[in-house]
């Protein structure tokens, strides 16, 4: 597989099929400033960058990189977007502390046998919701908690309907990064209330339409539901 674009302006450009099996599913957004989401396991940056150029983008218009919640798989090619392309680095002040201090166990880079060197996180997330502005468009970002005690979901409303990218919102909820069941079933809720036209998922794909979307989150909160 390779990259592909989802609706006008939004693309996949990294995954476990696409780039690297670490990586989590990596999304771009075209905002008139390129967005990306997440940044993959580290490995897989040069890939990443080649597939956005596929697509007839320029990665050094890179200047946000969103990282969802802390681990391994969606911020370790962090380090090297930055260091080439000098994007401001966001993500919720609840996770940003074990990607500033470079925690293996927080990050899960142990898991993977890696190390993770601190990284310095721009813009920390605060409260319930962020909305960036971009010149086509704005871009919000959720607190919604569960998977991880800091971890953020995405949407931004398109001509083709409004499109969530919720990564990981499946879990898994394990005490030692700070899960929290009954915290995740209220941000579903949340999630569910946006009544999103397209789901761009972490690491099982894209569902549309807004049926499917629905479907995939109400799976899980039967799935671990009282």
């Amino acid at each position: 597989m390779g990259p592909e674009e989802i609706v006008k302006g939004i693309y996949i450009v990294g995954g476990s099929d696409i780039t690297d099996p670490k990586d989590c599913s990596v999304y771009l957004i075209d905002a008139g400033e390129l967005i990306l989401i997440d940044a993959g396991a580290g490995a897989s940056v040069e890939a990443i960058t080649g597939n956005i150029a596929r697509l007839g983008l320029d990665p050094a218009k890179i200047t946000t990189v969103i990282l969802t919640h802390c681990h391994i798989d969606h911020v370790g090619g962090a380090h090297v977007f930055k260091k080439q392309f000098g994007p401001r680095i966001f993500m919720h002040e609840l996770d940003a502390g074990a990607v500033e201090r470079g925690d293996d166990r927080m990050t899960a880079a142990h898991w993977y046998g890696v190390t993770f060197a601190p990284l310095s996180v721009d813009v920390k997330i605060s409260g319930e919701e962020q909305r960036l502005k971009f010149p086509a468009g704005d871009v919000v970002c959720l607190h919604t908690p569960g998977h991880t005690p800091g971890s953020i979901s995405v949407y931004t409303d398109t001509l083709a309907g409004r499109v969530l990218f919720g990564q990981d919102i499946h879990g898994p909820f394990l005490a030692e990064f700070g899960a929290d069941i009954s915290r995740w079933q209220k941000s579903m809720e949340r999630l569910l209330a946006l009544k999103a036209d397209i789901l761009c998922e972490g690491h099982f794909g894209v569902y549309r339409p807004n049926e499917k979307v629905a479907e995939y989150i109400e799976r899980y909160l039967e799935e671990y539901g009282d």
